[in-house]
């Protein structure tokens, strides 16, 4: 599991806005523009706007939370992202090269795929599922 800590800033019936609370070590590395493992901390980045997550729990603006995320949610979330739309641009532009439509056809093959995918990934629905429990409940389930 993937984990990170989150104070929240609005709460309304079960659906709550939180913004990261710390920096991980993967978030406060010299490399950490360059670097894709920082996974769920690169998420919650400190430059990022606040984002809504559901919480049963009954919590309050300035709440911290515990958030975690399965390791196959994150692979999937970055092959939606990323592979989808690249394997899309590359088979409408190789389909557009066979079709004898040139370089230029092949181009814009690989635009309209690489488009394509993106708007499949975005009208799928499918975002990563992200549990989040108090910090204090989270402390006593582990011990």
């Amino acid at each position: 599991m993937i984990e990170t800590s989150a104070r929240v800033v609005f709460s309304n019936k079960g659906d709550v806005l939180v913004e990261p609370t710390m920096e991980s070590g993967c978030g406060s590395c010299r490399s950490k523009s360059s670097c894709g493992v920082s996974g769920l901390g690169k998420y919650f980045s400190s430059n990022r706007r606040p984002i809504a997550v559901k919480c049963d729990a009954n919590v309050q603006a300035g709440d911290e939370l515990q958030l975690t995320m399965s390791e196959g949610d994150l692979l999937k979330a970055g092959l939606l992202a990323y592979l989808l739309p690249s394997v899309l641009a590359l088979i409408v532009a190789g389909v557009a090269a066979s079709l004898g439509w040139g370089d230029l056809g092949a181009v814009m093959g690989m635009v309209i795929g690489f488009v394509a995918g993106f708007l499949l990934v975005r009208l799928s629905g499918w975002v990563p599922h992200v549990v989040a429990q108090r910090k204090n409940e989270f402390s006593k389930g582990d011990q």
